[in-house]
């Protein structure tokens, strides 16, 4: 390559001038390649001349110089969490990156075709920090880092049954946000609910802050579900961020099915198929029909006051101690214990104001009544179907009553 180089220079150039320019360029080579050795082969008087060197402080300008870009940048605070975390070699090719948050959890990621870049498969998380270390092939590893500000207003979802609980085969999984959703598809998306056995399971949305989970058909008896909510950080509503990321599950117990005929006024329990009782009722009187359909037992009380202002009948009742009550609507609605009416109405007559009555004892503790036996048969999510109440059926929305609805209407109620 030297001699190329000489034979475009001028004609006049001497055999000594022709032999100091090869002489140099050794020395210009190996000192624009920053080679070590280079330096420590560099010797003579001749060489010193005709080199340049780099100072102390230039040197250690360059090895200052980072060869990494981080987005958000380097030392950052307060940086957005609505974009995935980027690290770029500005020269040479990435050989490791790794992002850790301050709780040590991790961001995994993925290079580019020519691993130049490196992206986070996520967005980091709010008010978080994170530790960033990387190396690029040639360079000394760096470690960077930034923090992430906090959402500035949030929502969480409640949910229906409880974690580690046991349920019967009606139970969906309800989930009530803390504040209205606009943007159901991302918080869709970001809950689960799988059962094992396997099973269909879809969304349905109720309302702005509510959101069912069922199969088509009742669970079977001893399926284990899960429920997953990654809603930390989804914007469901604008500005408005989830802060949960967690794993819940809950089984089904046993099938228990209890139809209630309020014009034969008994009520009929079947277990896993087979008939465990028949009990005789009172359903509700022609001025306060029962819902007819199904209906999912929500709530237990071995106790309860029932006051009839609250469920807008003025002052027609006020009992403090309702033995062995289990709800069946939002409204009001209770399959319970009755012990001040006459034994006689119980598959003689409907004289409620709209729930179903079972003959029992005042204080609840005779075992021997049925409002005693049927509570003790019961579980959250077990069926009541009424029928011939006289009554249109419950809307879905009136407790976990979604088994009113079809199915093709259920998947119409899912953002997807």
């Amino acid at each position: 390559m030297g001699v190329s180089h000489i034979s475009d220079g001028p004609e006049t150039w001497s055999r000594r001038g022709v032999l100091a320019v090869l002489g140099a360029v050794p020395a210009a080579v190996l000192t624009g390649c920053g080679s070590r050795a280079g330096a420590s082969d560099t010797t003579g008087p001749g060489a010193g001349a005709t080199a340049p060197t780099a100072s102390a402080d230039s040197a250690a300008s360059t090895a200052e110089v980072s060869a990494l870009t981080l987005t958000p940048a380097d030392g950052s605070r307060n940086a957005g969490f609505t974009s995935p975390v980027q690290v770029t070699a500005s020269s040479g090719t990435l050989s490791r990156v790794r992002v850790t948050a301050d709780d040590g959890s991790a961001l995994s990621g993925t290079f580019d075709d020519t691993r130049t870049t490196w992206t986070s498969d996520r967005n980091p998380y709010s008010g978080t920090a994170y530790t960033v270390t990387a190396e690029a092939e040639g360079a000394t590893e760096e470690t960077l880092s930034f923090s992430t500000e906090a959402a500035a207003d949030t929502f969480v979802g409640r949910f229906t049954p409880e974690a580690g609980s046991t349920s019967g085969v009606g139970m969906p999984v309800s989930v009530t946000f803390t504040h209205a959703v606009t943007d159901r598809a991302a918080v869709e998306k970001a809950i689960t609910v799988t059962a094992d056995p396997q099973v269909e399971v879809v969304g349905h949305w109720f309302s702005d802050t509510r959101l069912d989970f069922r199969p088509e058909e009742y669970w079977a008896a001893g399926t284990k579900i899960t429920l997953a909510l990654r809603l930390r950080d989804v914007e469901g509503a604008a500005g408005v961020y989830g802060t949960q990321s967690k794993d819940v599950t809950f089984h089904i117990g046993r099938e228990q099915i209890s139809t209630v005929d309020l014009a034969k006024k008994t009520m009929t329990v079947r277990r896993d198929g087979r008939t465990l009782a028949t009990y005789p009722v009172s359903g509700g009187d022609a001025e306060h029909t029962t819902w007819s359909g199904v209906m999912v037992i929500s709530e237990r009380f071995e106790k309860t006051r029932m006051e009839s202002s609250t469920v807008g009948l003025g002052d027609e009742y006020d009992i403090d101690d309702v033995p062995h009550a289990q709800r069946l609507t939002t409204s009001g609605t209770f399959i319970h214990g009755n012990y001040w009416a006459s034994s006689s109405i119980f598959g003689g007559s409907n004289t409620t104001h709209g729930c179903i009555g079972l003959r029992d004892a005042k204080g609840g503790d005779d075992t021997s009544e049925p409002g005693y036996a049927f509570y003790k048969s019961s579980m959250l999510g077990d069926v009541v179907v009424v029928k011939n109440s006289g009554e249109d059926t419950v809307d879905p929305a009136n407790g976990l009553n979604g088994w009113n609805m079809s199915w093709s209407n259920w998947r119409a109620g899912s953002a997807f």
